[in-house]
């Protein structure tokens, strides 16, 4: 069966969306007083949508690595390193998984 098309501007959503909604949760488990409305099911969601996002990179294959690339090039934030660095072989499939204290250990000392 051949392989669906990838849609370059549909992927390149998918990396925006994923470094933006990891930022607000990062910085909403690091800020919580910030916004009392993010309750326990609006952050579930809030996982949810970032990690549709992330599937949807890793369903594009070596173009959605591609684009998530490109995005952290144009933009060499935390958020699109992020994307990059889910993305990786033998990166967590989950969120869940992830040991926040060092995702922000890496991420600091690859941004500094």
């Amino acid at each position: 069966m051949p392989r669906a098309p990838v849609l370059p501007e549909i992927v390149r959503q998918h990396a925006e969306m994923a470094a933006f909604l990891w930022t607000v949760y990062d910085h909403h488990l690091l800020n919580p007083d910030e916004n009392p409305e993010m309750d326990e099911e609006r952050l579930a969601r809030l996982v949810e949508r970032l990690e549709a996002h992330l599937d949807g990179l890793r369903v594009a294959g070596e173009e959605g690595r591609r684009i998530a690339q490109e995005r952290y090039e144009e933009f060499p934030e935390a958020g699109e390193l992020f994307v990059v660095r889910m993305l990786m072989d033998g990166a967590p499939t989950s969120v869940a998984q992830l040991n926040l204290e060092k995702v922000r250990e890496y991420l600091a000392a690859a941004l500094h």
